[in-house]
């Protein structure tokens, strides 16, 4: 019986800092079966406390703290989830896996693959999960898209993807917000939205490393030279190519094609679906022609994927479950999400790097 109620407990997040994603990680714990909030950390105790009160939370329930050094050394905190500015990510996600905490760390994970090593490196040595906060990856439909992409004789062999993410944002946004100030997140819309971009193509490419990565030019930047808008191409030494582009400056947008030899997916709203219940994608297979050129035959599959749980809590139920593993059963860190995380940036950086010298090819290693 004993045995039983502990595998049943769930695990216990801390949250560090009020940032506003953290409002829906707060609900999404909440939500997750498997999981449960204890604890809020801002560097103002009222600010917490307001966080608390401001979200639906109890006070009885969920503790304030006037600091994040509270929050992981309390005991009774299991993992933590931080928003923090990704200037600060080395700082407090190398302290929270050095007190023996479990991480879920907001994107971009680090300004560089060096700093996301320092990480990775806390949480091994201390035995502890890392998963990076890229939601998606967690829907239902993901695994689904997933399924046809690795089905050869429909699909075949990939050979180009293409991903976009962008969204119009106002004047108080592109002067005040932190996602445009070069001491907190410097790598601006290429690490706010570049990282779901060059995600879902690792994805797309079952998580195979482009060999280069060549920025497009007309990069828009800020006056304290935060990139506000970009693109890039990578390239594979099989010949498949992607291309992406992120921006502040445009509509929103979310859309990700996947071509190959024999078939083709589509989608409109990768990062976060139009409806949060459900989740469309469209999927062709030997399409072609009709016989006086005016349509397409066969035509594309429409697929609508539900979810009884949003995707962000199904991502802090995944992350829950990897925890209670190994607190229960003595396992070890699942290598899967640092390994991915590690690509992801590894890519962002040689984007970056490719900016920073005019556009020039820029090669990948691992």
């Amino acid at each position: 019986m004993a045995e039983e109620t502990a595998k049943s407990k769930p695990i216990r997040f801390g949250i560090l800092g009020c940032a506003e994603i953290a409002r829906k990680l707060s609900r999404a714990i909440g939500l997750a079966p498997n999981a449960v909030l204890v604890a809020v950390g801002s560097r103002s105790l009222d600010k917490a406390r307001r966080f608390i009160a401001d979200n639906g939370l109890s006070a009885a329930d969920v503790s304030a703290a006037g600091s994040y050094e509270s929050v992981l050394d309390d005991p009774g905190v299991d993992a933590v989830y931080v928003p923090l500015p990704t200037s600060l990510h080395v700082r407090w996600a190398v302290a929270a896996a050095q007190r023996g905490k479990h991480l879920l760390l907001e994107k971009p994970t680090a300004l560089c693959a060096a700093d996301l090593d320092l990480i990775l490196d806390a949480c091994r040595s201390r035995g502890v999960q890392f998963m990076d906060s890229t939601m998606w990856m967690h829907h239902p439909r993901t695994a689904k898209m997933r399924e046809l992409l690795s089905d050869s004789a429909r699909f075949g062999q990939t050979k180009t993807i293409g991903s976009n993410f962008s969204f119009a944002a106002d004047s108080e946004f592109l002067q005040n917000d932190i996602r445009v100030k070069p001491d907190l997140d410097a790598l601006g819309a290429l690490g706010d939205m570049g990282w779901y971009c060059i995600r879902s193509i690792l994805w797309a490419a079952d998580y195979e490393l482009p060999k280069k990565a060549i920025a497009l030019h007309g990069a828009v930047k800020n006056e304290a030279g935060v990139i506000l808008s970009c693109g890039s191409s990578l390239l594979w030494e099989d010949g498949k190519v992607a291309t992406f582009h992120c921006s502040f400056l445009s509509h929103l947008n979310m859309e990700l094609s996947v071509v190959g030899t024999g078939g083709s997916l589509q989608l409109s709203d990768f990062v976060i679906p139009f409806e949060e219940e459900k989740a469309p994608f469209s999927f062709a297979s030997g399409s072609a022609f009709t016989e006086l050129v005016t349509g397409w035959q066969p035509l594309p599959s429409k697929h609508i994927v539900t979810t009884s749980l949003p995707q962000e809590a199904l991502m802090v139920e995944e992350l829950s479950r990897l925890v209670a593993s190994i607190r229960d059963s003595a396992g070890k860190p699942d290598d899967k999400w640092p390994t991915i995380s590690r690509k992801t940036q590894l890519v962002l950086d040689a984007v970056k790097a490719s900016l920073d010298q005019g556009c020039v090819p820029v090669d990948i290693v691992e």
